[in-house]
């Protein structure tokens, strides 16, 4: 057995969806594929970014965002990859992979359309994959995210922000977020009684509020431990979320229009939990056994 299937073999993934537990075992490709590895602490991200900026002008009656997430590691790794996900108004509207091998640096961009007032958030993983030898392999990684308000109005010109400055702008901003949360809280709940999963044992939060805590531990974790959490639960997302969503007859659903995913926390430092809504409404939860 190699030594790359013996480091992947420990985490296991479990979807269980809606009262029905199917469990998958994360075989990795050869090349393309995110894998947490011990972190190197001899190597460091130069930079991590994702950006959103909007263009000035519209483009038949729609505007658009130009969308750049870019990392550059300190030295060349075996394997540089990147994976953003980008939501407007709660629901995941793109996807964004690149990988390298040999490089240091990645940079992808690309352009979402919209036609209203929106409130968009992207959110990236910036992974490396590091071969000490031909058998010790470590890993990097790093998170980064922005958040865009998108006033397209008929009363006003054609703007964005990422913090109000004018009492307009604070406006906007309330109306946008209350909208985004009133329709996600919404969907949780409906999923939280239907799966009757004891919140009061999980520390909860959505995926786009990830990158705050890279550096935040939650109570009980070291950061050597929340790190690994982390690299654990991006490559569950990245199996389970990026490549789509398994259903429980065994097909796969696209994300794009799904929810942004909510992820639980143990309270005891043993599970994680992402909650996946897909744009039928239908419900899945990713459950990681947490190893430290």
């Amino acid at each position: 057995m190699n030594q790359r299937l013996k480091e992947a073999i420990p985490f296991l993934i479990i979807m269980c969806i809606v009262g029905l537990g199917i469990q998958y075992i994360y075989k990795p490709k050869t090349e393309e594929s995110i894998i947490f590895f011990p972190i190197n602490e001899n190597v460091k991200y130069e930079s991590a970014t994702t950006i959103l900026m909007l263009q000035p002008e519209k483009k038949n009656d729609h505007y658009e965002v130009d969308w750049k997430v870019s990392s550059k590691l300190d030295t060349p790794a075996y394997l540089r990859q990147d994976v953003g996900f980008l939501f407007m108004n709660g629901r995941l509207k793109g996807l964004m992979n690149e990988w390298e091998q040999d490089t240091d640096q990645i940079v992808e961009e690309s352009t979402l359309k919209g036609k209203e007032s929106s409130l968009l958030q992207g959110v990236s993983f910036h992974y490396s994959e590091i071969h000490e030898t031909e058998t010790e392999f470590t890993s990097a990684q790093k998170m980064s995210e922005d958040e865009l308000y998108v006033i397209d109005s008929n009363f006003s010109p054609l703007n964005a922000f990422r913090q109000p400055s004018t009492p307009a702008e604070k406006e906007w901003k309330n109306i946008l977020d209350k909208v985004s949360t009133q329709q996600l809280e919404y969907l949780w709940e409906k999923a939280f009684d239907s799966m009757e999963i004891p919140l009061e044992d999980y520390t909860s939060f959505p995926l786009t509020q990830l990158p705050k805590l890279e550096n935040q531990p939650l109570e009980g974790f070291t950061q050597q431990e929340w790190d690994r959490v982390i690299g654990n639960l991006w490559e569950g997302l990245y199996k389970n979320y990026y490549l789509g969503i398994k259903k429980e007859d065994g097909s796969v659903i696209e994300s794009i229009d799904s929810a942004i995913p909510l992820i639980l926390v143990k309270n005891d430092q043993k599970e994680v939990l992402v909650l996946l809504i897909d744009r039928n409404g239908d419900t899945s939860l990713l459950k990681q056994q947490i190893i430290l």
